[in-house]
């Protein structure tokens, strides 16, 4: 049985003390808030921290809230998933986010895990979400201690792959990620917070928390999220595909539909979310047509290069990707 290595938990009473006491205890502190994810790794000593800096408490982490000023909505980053994936406004008015949420993991850790948490998701690999004693005997890699990607030899950074069902979802809804840290609060948008590379993949300092996640407005957008996974429970995405997209009248009579805007963000092929920017140019200004759909994923597709460190085989994966971004815009217009 793998167990918890020793450490000390606090219990901040607010953001302020929890940013504050993380500056004090530097790195030998982490934060906590469900810990779907931390725990686990702490059992395989991927992380051992000292002091646990516990969120669970703090009621300004947990609100969803209008945000008339901004027109948009403001998420907490301590809701816990299940509420994001049954909450009845982000059901009407983001539904992506809500399809994302609600195919993490199973039910028990939904209800502990949040919507920081997921996306903040330590990146994950075959060769290094094993246990201290099978990485210490093989050698242990770039993310961990090691000086060597066991992935590919020759790889310079890390290529752990980016396993959030939400993160891509939050792309394509162009969010922005609300920080509070020692030197102040601050704002990253979606699409800068995450970086492709499996051993430093956030823009965030360790003393950061991420407070709350804002999603603009999308009224009249057509949305959806695809995973592929080996089971339909507990398994983390070995693909995701989150679409956004916006439909205008063209035409003298306005007699057909053109698409004005899209975003396809493709999740779990890299070290980061990536954004399929040339097949959404050829779909902008154009009808929507089957044909179109398909060349357009078939070059959404030439952005993965899944390598050979997750489920499942890394041709099929690479296959899958064609598939699911032309199943994920064609459900989305269906919505």
């Amino acid at each position: 049985m793998l167990r918890l290595p020793p450490f000390e938990y606090h219990a901040p009473s607010n953001i302020a003390e929890a940013v504050a006491l993380k500056a004090e205890l530097g790195d030998s502190a982490m934060y906590s808030a469900g810990g779907t994810d931390l725990f686990p790794n702490m059992k395989r000593r991927q992380f051992t921290p000292q002091n646990l800096i516990g969120l669970t408490d703090l009621e300004e982490l947990r609100s969803i809230s209008e945000e008339k000023s901004a027109n948009g909505l403001l998420i907490g980053s301590g809701v816990s998933l299940s509420e994001v994936a049954q909450h009845a406004e982000i059901r009407g008015r983001f539904p992506a986010l809500a399809q994302a949420a609600a195919l993490v993991s199973a039910p028990q850790l939904r209800n502990m895990g949040t919507l920081g948490g997921n996306l903040c998701l330590d990146t994950r690999c075959n060769y290094y979400n094993q246990t201290f004693q099978w990485r210490k005997a093989l050698g242990f890699c770039l993310k961990k201690e090691g000086d060597t990607c066991w992935v590919a030899l020759s790889s310079p950074k890390c290529l752990a792959v980016s396993s959030s069902d939400c993160a891509p979802v939050v792309l394509a809804l162009n969010a922005e990620f609300n920080l509070a840290g020692p030197e102040g609060q601050r704002t990253v948008a979606a699409a800068e917070f995450y970086k492709n590379d499996g051993a430093d993949f956030l823009n965030k300092t360790s003393d950061e928390l991420l407070v709350s996640i804002r999603l603009p407005e999308h009224e009249g957008w057509k949305m959806n999220y695809k995973k592929l996974r080996r089971r339909d429970s507990i398994d983390f995405p070995i693909l995701g595909v989150a679409t956004a997209l916006r439909l205008e009248s063209s035409g003298s009579k306005g007699a057909t539909l053109d698409c004005a805007e899209i975003r396809i963000v493709l999740g779990a092929v890299a070290s980061a979310p990536l954004r399929a920017y040339e097949a959404e140019k050829m779909l902008v200004g154009e009808r929507l047509t089957t044909e179109r759909i398909a060349a357009a994923a078939q070059l959404a597709a030439k952005l993965a290069k899944p390598m050979d460190n997750t489920d499942m085989t890394l041709g099929f994966r690479k296959k899958m990707v064609t598939r699911f971004v032309e199943e994920a815009l064609k459900e989305a217009l269906e919505n």
